[in-house]
């Protein structure tokens, strides 16, 4: 009995080293090295920045000869798992050998300035593999804000006036100091800039003891803030595709976000040519008052809310010029006319008159010629006898 058992003693520990010496064999190393942005991270004390890209190599000497080798990288977060693969390649038995691969970091820092995340690595082939993981500590950007909303109506009239609600919240590990948001929509020549005042980290709201975090932290403080501006979009403006520009910025930071919008315009040109004449717009729901400058004229035209007036275009000259439209000292149309239109308005009655002066010279001729011609007859009755 005794003999039974010391065979199945040594039968189980043959089974046990040769399963050792298998799993051994399978490993494609056994002395792997990873380091992120050159840091060791078996040391499990190493940072990485939430969103961004970190570069990690991988150190190994191989113990197996292998082709079609492969090396992945993989972050493990609650919600999302970020992975990048980098091969084949060909390793050699006691040869050393290094990968390197870039991979973002996920953000999933919700309600906490940083937390803890896990890389896991592996180096495999089809029949060769080596695993390990490791502990990382992933903080917010030091200083980041998230301009959470541009809200605006998505299509906008000329003349009319535009509301651009902005909301920004920090998402940074700091403070955030005096804030300064400026909105612009930069083909229509329109901005504005306002200030936002300070924004806390999101630790010292979600803190009860505010007294606890050693940081700016007062129980008022808020992590995000609102503001509104208010454009009026200019009643000549184009229709189209225009872009409003939401630039944050103070002494540490300097971010920037665009919304589009459409702007249509009925009536984009405020001068119309009409032959001779330019009949000028007031698409507006106030009185306007216009001057109107040609090379040789200016004229002053006033014209009631929603209406239009007609204004004779002359000129001396038969070069082509431009009728400018100035409002308030700014041109706001400029009509292009050429000047042979007048002259050619007026050959007709050049042509006309040419033709009836030349047939009243012919008419004259005929009747000085008649005139000067005696009749045969009247010599014959001269001489007449009775």
């Amino acid at each position: 009995m005794n003999i039974k058992n010391l065979v199945v003693f040594f039968l189980t520990i043959v089974g046990i080293l040769f399963l050792v010496t298998t799993i051994s064999a399978a490993e494609v190393t056994n002395n792997l090295q990873v380091t992120i942005d050159d840091i060791d991270v078996s040391s499990d004390d190493v940072s990485v920045i939430a969103g961004e890209v970190i570069t990690l190599k991988a150190f190994f000497t191989s113990n197996v000869d292998a082709s079609d080798v492969k090396f992945r990288a993989e972050l493990e977060g609650e919600k999302v798992d970020v992975k990048e693969i980098v091969g084949p390649f060909d390793i050699e038995d006691g040869i050393q050998r290094r990968v390197t691969l870039k991979i973002k970091v996920p953000y999933e820092l919700k309600d906490e300035v940083s937390d803890d995340l896990r890389l896991s690595v592996r180096l495999y082939n089809r029949d060769h593999k080596t695993d390990e993981s490791y502990d990382l500590r992933v903080q917010r950007l030091p200083y980041s804000v998230d301009v959470m909303s541009i809200r605006t109506k998505q299509t906008v009239d000329a003349g009319e006036t535009m509301s651009v609600d902005v909301v920004l919240k920090n998402i940074g590990y700091n403070y955030l100091d005096d804030l300064y948001v400026t909105a612009k929509v930069p083909a229509l020549g329109l901005e504005r800039t306002s200030y936002f005042g300070d924004l806390v980290q999101i630790e010292c709201v979600d803190d009860e003891d505010f007294g606890s975090v050693d940081r700016k932290c007062d129980k008022d403080d808020e992590d995000t803030v609102s503001g509104r501006f208010n454009f009026k979009i200019p009643y000549d403006a184009e229709p189209g595709i225009y872009s409003i520009e939401v630039e944050v910025e103070n002494d540490d930071l300097t971010i920037s976000e665009i919304k589009q919008i459409v702007v249509e315009n009925e009536f984009a040109q405020i001068a119309l040519k009409s032959g001779s004449d330019l009949i000028v717009l007031n698409p507006t729901n106030k009185l306007k008052v216009y001057t109107i400058v040609t090379p040789t004229s200016e004229t002053l035209v006033i014209v009631p809310a929603g209406s239009s007036r007609t204004v004779p275009i002359e000129s001396s000259s038969n070069s082509d010029f431009d009728a400018n439209v100035l409002s308030n000292g700014q041109v706001v149309s400029t009509v292009a006319f050429t000047g042979s239109e007048e002259s050619s308005s007026s050959s007709p009655v050049v042509v006309l008159t040419v033709v009836l002066a030349i047939i009243f010279i012919v008419l004259l001729i005929v009747l000085i010629v008649l005139i000067g011609k005696k009749p045969e007859s009247s010599e014959e009755f001269g001489e007449s006898y009775y």
